[in-house]
């Protein structure tokens, strides 16, 4: 297929642990193609993966085309490396280097949580708001922040990494703290990701059951199941205060597995009071508007460069 030579086309890949995803936008944002494949556990089948989505994509339309990755972790500014990603095979691997290498151009390479969050905060669920905090709750815990329709990465490229602050944990507490990937104890991921949700669960009631499978039984009305939701919230709430407290956004928006938990929606803001320095909480926390698409959007829209 031939596209015409003035129509400006922007690929963005949204780079997971389990899934790659890629996605074709015009000029105006509208979708014209998506592929996905499975993410090879190892550093150069990720590479191959990544340039054979671009390749593919070029090669059918007949256009060079920008391209914006988003990834786990994020590039260390004195190495130009992944760091602090949970796909651990990409830590300390020169990634956007090696891939431009391969295409013959300039990448736009993002933290995978600050392209859901400039999604979101252009024309998603938290647009109408100046400051925006866009959080992913999947197999990890990763949070992007936007001012103003801008991703703020921060001095040292960590801004949104709220996953890997400590959890407020009381003796008392019935949830105890896990060691992280990152070589700490009791991170937030540990305690609100998918993997830690199960881990919680099956300390509590010894049984082995995914975070899909507690909500299903929730819904279907497990008393067990429920309960351990509610407590769940409180620890969301928790480490969401510690969010608020810092740079007070108008709008929280979750994403990742664990934002189609329908009890958060309603129920959050109550808890949230018990824990954020303020006599009152107006911050949304809201469901994505773009679901599992918002990511792989983001990305495309780095190489439409004026959110940069």
């Amino acid at each position: 297929m031939v596209v015409e030579p003035h129509i400006k086309m922007h690929i963005g890949i949204d780079l997971g642990g389990t899934k790659t995803e890629c996605i074709i936008l015009d000029e105006s944002g509208k979708e014209i193609e998506r592929l996905r494949k499975e993410t090879p556990k190892n550093y150069n089948g990720t590479i191959n993966t990544l340039c054979g989505l671009v390749n593919e994509l070029e090669d059918k339309y007949q256009k060079k085309c920008t391209v914006g990755i988003g990834t786990p972790g994020a590039l260390s500014k004195e190495t130009n490396c992944i760091k602090g990603g949970n796909s651990t095979w990409l830590n300390g691997r020169p990634l956007k280097k090696d891939i431009e290498l391969r295409l013959h151009r300039k990448i736009f390479f993002e933290n995978d949580a600050n392209c859901f969050a400039l999604s979101e905060a252009y024309d998603g669920a938290g647009s109408k708001h100046e400051i925006v905090f866009g959080v992913i709750i999947g197999t990890g815990v990763g949070g992007g922040l936007v001012i103003n329709k801008k991703i703020i990465n921060g001095f040292n490229n960590i801004a949104g990494e709220w996953g890997h602050n400590q959890m407020p944990v009381g003796s008392n507490d019935k949830w105890k703290r896990h060691d992280c990937y990152c070589g700490k104890k009791g991170c937030v991921e540990t305690f609100l990701s998918g993997p830690g949700f199960s881990k919680h669960y099956f300390d509590i009631h010894k049984m082995k059951l995914d975070a899909k499978t507690i909500q299903e039984n929730a819904n279907n009305g497990d008393e067990k199941a429920l309960e351990f939701i509610f407590q769940y919230l409180d620890y969301l709430a928790r480490g969401l205060a510690q969010v608020i407290n810092i740079i007070d956004p108008g709008a929280i928006v979750l994403g990742g597995g664990v934002s189609n938990m329908k009890q958060i929606y309603g129920n959050i803001n109550p808890k949230l009071k018990k824990y954020v320095f303020s006599d009152t909480v107006n911050t949304e926390v809201v469901k994505n508007k773009f679901g599992d698409s918002s990511g792989v959007r983001g990305a495309a829209d780095l190489g439409r460069g004026s959110f940069l």
